[in-house]
C-alpha cells in the first residue's frame, strides 16, 4: 500500500475506521475508556497498534492485552508532553499575561506593555506548538514503529522518514488532521453539557482514523 496518494491514503483509513463499528462490544468498551482519565491511555495504545499494523492489516485489531495498550498510551501520552512542553509553557503564561493586563492597575502604559506581552507570547506559543506538532506524528509513529521510547526524539531518522514521504505532502496531511480535530473539537465544546460526552464517543473512531493515515503515510518513507 505503499505509495498511495493522500486521497487515497484518507479514504482507506475512513473504510478501515468504519470497521471498528462492525464489533459493537469493542466499540462500547472503547468509548468507556475513553472517558476515565488516564486509563484513557488504553485507548492511545489500541491506536498504537492500528498504526504498528499499518497498512498490512485490513481492518481494526481486537481488544486484548490490557495492561500492554496502557503501557504503549502512556509512551504517546509522555512523549506528546515532552514535544509541548515549551509551547504550552508559552501559551500559559501568554493568556495570564492578557488576563492580568486586562485587570492590571496603575495606568494604561503597563495595562498594555503586559497586554502585549501576553499576546506576543501567546502567539510564539501557537506557532511553536503548531511546529512541535509537526515533528511529534512523525516522531510518534517512528516510536511505536521501532518499538522504541527514545527514537520519538531520534530528529534524524524522523526528518529522513519525513523527506521520503515528501515534506508538501507530509505537511498537507499534518494540516488536514488539526483542522479536523479543532472543527471536531470546537463543535463538541460548544455543546452544553453532553459535548464532552459527544467527543468521548467519537474520539476512538477519531483515532483510529488518524493513526491508520498516519501508518500508510509512514510507511511510505520507513527505511
Amino acid at each position: 500500500m505503499s505509495g498511495l496518494d493522500l486521497a487515497a491514503n484518507l479514504s482507506n483509513s475512513f473504510e478501515y475506521a468504519k470497521k471498528l463499528f462492525s464489533d459493537f462490544g469493542r466499540l462500547v468498551i472503547l468509548i468507556v475508556l475513553n472517558l476515565i482519565p488516564i486509563v484513557d491511555w488504553i485507548v492511545l495504545g489500541y491506536a498504537s497498534r492500528v498504526l504498528k499494523e499499518s497498512p498490512g492489516a485490513d481492518a481494526p485489531p481486537k481488544l486484548e492485552d490490557y495492561g500492554e495498550l496502557f503501557v504503549d498510551g502512556a509512551k504517546i501520552f509522555f512523549a506528546s508532553l515532552i514535544y509541548m512542553i515549551i509551547p504550552l509553557i508559552l501559551i500559559a503564561v501568554g493568556v495570564g499575561g492578557l488576563v492580568a493586563g486586562m485587570f492590571m492597575g496603575g495606568g494604561v502604559a503597563p495595562m498594555l506593555l503586559l497586554g502585549g506581552t501576553g499576546l506576543v507570547l501567546l502567539l510564539i506559543g501557537i506557532v511553536v506548538a503548531f511546529l512541535m506538532l509537526i515533528v511529534l506524528a512523525a516522531g510518534v509513529a517512528h516510536m511505536i514503529k521501532t518499538g522504541k521510547f527514545g527514537k520519538a526524539f531520534a530528529f534524524g531518522e524522523i526528518f529522513r522518514v519525513i523527506a521520503k514521504v515528501g515534506w508538501g505532502k507530509y505537511l498537507v496531511w499534518v494540516v488536514f488532521v488539526a483542522v479536523i480535530a479543532i472543527i471536531v473539537g470546537g463543535v463538541c465544546g460548544s455543546i452544553p453539557y453532553v459535548g464532552w460526552l459527544i467527543m468521548a464517543i467519537i474520539g476512538p473512531a477519531l483515532l483510529v482514523f488518524f493513526f491508520r493515515s498516519l501508518g500508510i503515510l509512514y510507511s511510505e518513507g520507513a527505511p
